[in-house]
């Protein structure tokens, strides 16, 4: 597993574990940018019927265009909060509805094993009931190669 996502909804703690996941820093006209793509599996084996999350089996968190000091993420922390001029990140939620992002917080550090691993924790639009709250979440992935095999 790449990781999960934690979403704590007042009614429920809402699990989506990590398929796949993707980050670098861009290098492009004199700057740096950090590009994050976690993409959530859409299985719901884990998930009860009357879920919340059963309505919503699979999202996608991105970051894109954010400027950094170097191409150097290890070790960091950083802080991405959008505006009305800039916005920096994405969720896509694969139906009609819309979520936005708030008071995003990245940190990169290497596990024992030597893979790089992002925790983010930040808040999101209640797009679960519509209340007018933002709540908060929690994502724990890796960076770590897939291993494909090949049969003879």
């Amino acid at each position: 597993m790449k990781g999960i996502l934690k979403i704590y909804h007042p009614e429920e703690t809402l699990k989506y574990h990590i398929k796949s996941s993707y980050c670098k820093a861009v290098y492009s006209n004199s700057e740096h940018f950090l590009e994050v793509e976690i993409i959530t599996d859409d299985s719901l084996d884990h998930v009860d019927d009357d879920s919340l999350q059963y309505n919503f089996p699979q999202i996608s968190l991105n970051v894109f265009d954010f400027p950094i000091d170097d191409a150097e993420i290890e070790g960091k922390t950083f802080e991405i909060k959008d505006s009305d001029d800039e916005t920096y990140t994405e969720v896509d939620l694969f139906d009609d509805e819309d979520a936005y992002l708030y008071n995003s917080e990245l940190s990169f550090e290497k596990n024992k094993t030597g893979d790089l691993e992002l925790y983010w924790k930040g808040e999101i639009n209640d797009f679960y009931i519509g209340s007018e709250n933002p709540i908060p979440f929690k994502l724990k992935c890796n960076f770590r190669q897939d291993e494909i095999e090949v049969d003879d």
